[in-house]
């Protein structure tokens, strides 16, 4: 993760100052591309600890296409009671329901078009399944140039909790059967979130070149708005007092060979021990 570091080094030495939509301000640069290598290690934060559990279940919710807050809780901690919280319980209860509108996994798995099918005598709108689209060609055409996964919907943007940060996703499958991803972000929360999406992308990776029978390659990600707010300077620049420890490795079960049938029982981070986490809010 020392790309990770070196970044938010960056930030801190050249960053300008702006104002943002939550009120905290930022120190922000725009333009960095990062990449890591998935075939040597798995790239989790080690300087801090990296909430591998929210991670996964975040992203096990998205590919479900589930969109209810509290269908995450149920993921992660196994029930939806209301005192369990989860990464979007401030963004529920700000934009005022559980169900946060037509975010990430309803764009991935249900992306509605202007055409209409008839099933059962009821017309109704025709959607797309970007994920399993994704995967069959990944499998049956693999030098394609459309490997494309998209959150950002201008058409429904007004409808989300939070429009996606993450939006746009490529894959490419190289000569030698490796999978690689490369991801733009839009808005990027150095301290707290991209650490979050960059293992979030690579478990995806993962899973993907899993299930299509490939080896994985790299993660390239590229930043739009890369920003420490205000008041994270202080816990970055205590994160980039520590030398970085060896990178974990993933475990991944390998009896599952469907996208949709993983759960939080079939990943493990092998040698992960990172140092003790460092405490921040989140700006909403």
């Amino acid at each position: 993760m020392k790309t990770y570091l070196e970044s938010l080094q960056h930030i801190l030495d050249n960053g300008e100052t702006r104002t943002d939509r939550t009120g905290v301000g930022t120190l922000s640069v725009f333009g960095i591309q990062q990449r890591y290598d998935l075939s040597k290690s798995f790239p989790a934060v080690t300087t801090k600890k990296l909430a591998f559990k929210a991670c996964l279940s975040e992203l096990l919710w998205f590919i479900e296409g589930s969109t209810d807050e509290r269908r995450l809780a149920e993921i992660l901690h196994g029930t939806r009671d209301s005192e369990k919280k989860t990464i979007w319980t401030a963004n529920s209860k700000d934009f005022g329901s559980n169900d946060l509108g037509p975010v990430y996994g309803k764009q991935w798995r249900q992306w509605e078009t202007n055409r209409s099918v008839t099933f059962k005598d009821e017309t109704v709108p025709l959607v797309i399944d970007q994920l399993q689209e994704l995967i069959e060609s990944i499998k049956t055409n693999p030098t394609s140039r459309r490997h494309i996964l998209t959150a950002w919907n201008p058409g429904e943007i007004d409808q989300m909790a939070l429009p996606p940060c993450h939006c746009f996703a490529q894959f490419y499958v190289s000569s030698d059967n490796k999978l690689s991803c490369q991801i733009y972000q839009r808005s990027c929360d150095m301290f707290l979130g991209v650490p979050f999406n960059i293992a979030s992308y690579s478990l995806l990776t993962h899973m993907i070149a899993q299930v299509c029978g490939l080896e994985v390659g790299d993660l390239v990600h590229v930043l739009g708005d890369a920003h420490i707010y205000l008041n994270h300077l202080e816990q970055v620049k205590e994160q980039l007092q520590r030398e970085p420890l060896p990178a974990p490795t993933l475990w991944i079960n390998p009896n599952i060979n469907n996208i949709d049938d993983f759960a939080m029982d079939d990943f493990k981070l092998e040698n992960y021990n990172p140092m003790e986490s460092i405490k921040a809010p989140m700006a909403v």
